[in-house]
């Protein structure tokens, strides 16, 4: 079961202050994924259902990287995955979704996992030409020569196959595949999480050349807050398939304001020893509930150290309490 709502207007969404006069490009509103859990041997019913992504909404905009970021299971990559269709919502079906979706496309987080073992590097990186049927065949081997000289690889590398590249060449694959068609948005699933730190490095420069290049725009999922500081143009954080807060990068790590992206940041590390010594680190308690049975009110009640009453009866809203920072928590708004 999943619902996906982006047709409904609201007067201003989350994180829908532009900068620069940017044009809306991706607009997302109460979208929800929930993953049925069945009983039954013969006829299953449906007794409950994992709430993996529970009414979210957010902006991005032309020519922008959004940073999504929070704990594993939080719900970030179904995020991705149903913007992009990957995980079937209910709003778009047939002809209308499938020419959506090629200006949209993902660069996986797993590169060894991501890419056919049975095909070579010319097949996989053509495979979206073949099946949008662009160009003859002399013009598909013209594109994904273009495409590997893009992203740094030796277009003789088209009849080699995946296991003979390292882990950086491989999502430099995938890179290349997901450009094929020319897209305008690109969802990067946690894209360097499975590389070495060496390459981590290359590939985030790579990512950042091709976005002034060839003006793309990021959702760059990711639990390395760092690297979504050094990347981001805005950061939205996550938490038990609700967005809790959104703001601008130095915003956002320099005035953290819902009590989980403070704790969040309480654990990066500093470079300079002084201010690192100085610092609290604030430690949660508890484990991070179920989202089958998420708490009543704001999901964060179970483990936040300034909830109050209200905190256990109602939800709170997504407010823009300074320019282009939203915040969900009642001890704020």
């Amino acid at each position: 079961m999943s619902e996906a709502m982006p047709d409904t207007r609201v007067e201003k969404a989350p994180g829908s202050t532009a900068t620069g006069g940017k044009r809306l490009l991706v607009e997302i509103r109460d979208l929800k994924k929930y993953f049925p859990i069945r009983s039954g041997i013969i006829i299953q019913r449906e007794v409950a259902a994992v709430k993996a992504v529970d009414g979210v909404s957010f902006d991005i905009f032309e020519g922008e990287t959004l940073g999504l970021v929070g704990e594993t299971g939080c719900g970030k990559s179904t995020t991705g995955r149903t913007i992009l269709q990957l995980y079937r919502a209910t709003t778009l079906k047939g002809e209308p979704l499938r020419k959506m979706r090629r200006k949209m496309q993902m660069v996986f987080q797993d590169p060894y996992a991501s890419l056919n073992p049975r095909m070579s590097v010319g097949r996989i990186v053509a495979e979206p030409l073949v099946v949008h049927n662009i160009g003859t065949r002399k013009e598909r081997e013209e594109r994904v020569a273009e495409l590997l000289e893009l992203v740094g690889l030796n277009p003789y590398f088209v009849r080699r196959y995946p296991h003979e590249f390292s882990g950086g060449q491989r999502q430099r694959i995938g890179l290349a595949r997901s450009l094929a068609l020319n897209p305008n948005f690109i969802v990067a699933d946690e894209p360097i999480s499975a590389l070495d730190v060496s390459i981590q490095a290359q590939v985030v420069n790579l990512l950042q050349r091709l976005q002034q290049d060839l003006n793309l725009t990021y959702l760059f999922i990711a639990h390395d807050l760092s690297m979504v500081r050094h990347l981001c143009d805005r950061v939205a954080v996550m938490y038990l398939g609700k967005i809790v807060e959104v703001a601008e990068s130095e915003e956002l790590y320099t005035n953290p304001l819902h009590p989980y992206t403070q704790a969040l940041l309480s654990a990066v590390p500093v470079p300079d020893p002084v201010v690192e010594e100085r610092r609290q680190r604030i430690i949660l308690k508890g484990d991070v509930p179920s989202p089958v049975n998420p708490p009543k009110g704001c999901h964060f009640n179970t483990r936040c150290p300034v909830s109050i009453d209200v905190c256990y009866e109602q939800d709170p809203e997504l407010i823009e309490v300074q320019p282009g920072h939203w915040v969900a928590c009642h001890r704020v708004i």
